[in-house]
């Protein structure tokens, strides 16, 4: 929710910047490089607002000049502001697990951050030799074959009895789609087979018609494209507990021949479809791999055939920025991923003769989405729902996740959206 910006001229009724009582000038001398970095980031915050309390006992109101959310941030340690300023999104998340700073709820500065990034310019870049560093080390996991195994088995194969607690029931891990106005009140499993089913829809399948998902994750789409649609569905994914999830899921299916989950790279794919579906899959493909993640919907599909993507784009005047260095999430949690700058990947698109057709966005709902997942995981690590193995650590770090994507979507400079790529009936 907006608020109205705070009292830009609070810092200055209590004294200005507020040095401790009993800091004197060595205090003042020490902290004044680090108020010239805060004073950059108050320069590029145009909406929302930080009211930080400082390791020198000074109090700050960053931006503040148009409504937007305002964040509470308290330092411990001017160490979580060299760290931002030398390793960016790495070095924050770094900070906060140290303790460095706090936050009681990070969400709307994860928002402003992504709210005012045009603003703030390099300011949560990492640069220099760490950007490098950081650089060279996401291209070691680059999405060849045997790396994109690597990648997903990484983040995936941390065991479905990981997942199970938190997810809903359609064990669904990318965005639902909410009735709107949003309501708390809307079941999430039923918003994520209204994705489903909107996806689907965009496919205009017929009774035994064959679907291809690139990217099948636990099973849903496929269970509801072969009961509810009439679909013969092959899904594909490079996750064995996944893949274990989904034949489960599908007994009936599988056993009739409606269903088939192989364990394969969607460039081994033979064969022809009438559609494809791929939800939040092409994020793991990387940017070097674009084009073969298109050649092969566009070989796959037969002429006249439907793709129905879901995918998760950033502002295309933010995305050199973000292609530069490896953030947070490629770091930590995503080995390998890179989400779409949504222009040059229609344009690959489209040079394949794949016309891009009903783009809708629907970043609100992932904001909702990521928070009610995060509810879901407290109360599972709560009530030790979680399976053993993953200390506090571990359980931090997937609690900052959440909270830094939700955070993102709520800014508006990264969204979620579903299109449909159709081939011309001349293609070969």
């Amino acid at each position: 929710m907006n608020a109205q910006p705070p009292d830009r001229a609070r810092q200055f009724k209590s004294g200005g910047r507020g040095f401790s009582a009993g800091g004197g000038l060595w205090t003042a001398l020490f902290a004044a490089p680090f108020h010239r970095v805060l004073d950059r980031i108050d320069a590029g915050l145009e909406a929302g607002a930080i009211e930080a309390w400082l390791p020198d006992g000074s109090h700050r109101i960053l931006g503040g000049r148009k409504p937007g959310p305002v964040a509470e941030v308290t330092m411990q340690s001017w160490r979580a502001l060299v760290r931002l300023a030398r390793s960016g999104s790495v070095g924050w998340y770094k900070a906060w697990e140290k303790g460095e700073w706090e936050s009681p709820d990070p969400v709307p500065l994860f928002d402003l951050f992504m709210r005012n990034a045009a603003g703030l310019g390099e300011i949560g870049r990492a640069r220099g030799l760490t950007r490098l560093m950081n650089r060279a080390l996401h291209m070691l996991r680059h999405n060849d074959r045997d790396g994109a195994r690597r990648n997903i088995q990484y983040h995936y194969d941390l065991g479905n009895d990981f997942y199970a607690p938190w997810l809903d029931e359609t064990m669904s891990y990318s965005s639902a789609l909410f009735q709107e106005p949003i309501s708390g009140d809307e079941e999430l499993a039923y918003a994520q087979l209204n994705k489903v089913r909107a996806l689907l829809d965009r496919l205009a399948l017929t009774p035994d018609q064959e679907l291809l998902e690139i990217g099948c994750g636990w099973g849903t789409l496929a269970e509801v494209a072969a009961d509810e649609y009439g679909a013969t569905v092959t899904g594909i994914t490079l996750s064995e507990q996944q893949r274990a999830y989904a034949v489960a899921a599908n007994g009936c299916n599988v056993s009739a021949g409606r269903v088939r989950i192989d364990l394969i790279d969607y460039r081994d794919v033979t064969g022809q479809y009438d559609a494809i579906a791929s939800v939040e899959m092409v994020e793991a493909v990387g940017q070097d791999y674009w084009p073969a993640y298109l050649d092969a919907i566009a070989r796959l599909l037969k002429p006249g055939g439907r793709a129905a993507i879901q995918y998760i784009q950033i502002d295309d005047a933010i995305f050199d920025r973000y292609a530069a260095s490896a953030d947070f999430i490629q770091t930590y949690i995503f080995p390998g991923g890179m989400l779409l700058s949504e222009q040059r990947f229609r344009a690959l698109a489209e040079a394949r003769g794949l016309e891009w057709r009903d783009r809708h966005g629907f970043g609100a709902h992932y904001a909702e989405t990521l928070r009610r997942w995060r509810e879901r995981f407290e109360r599972a690590v709560e009530a030790g729902r979680l399976p053993p193995g993953f200390d506090k650590h571990f359980i931090d770090l997937w609690r900052y996740y959440l909270m830094y994507c939700e955070g993102g979507f709520r800014g508006g400079g990264i969204d979620v959206a579903q299109v449909t790529l159709v081939k011309g009936e001349l293609a070969e």
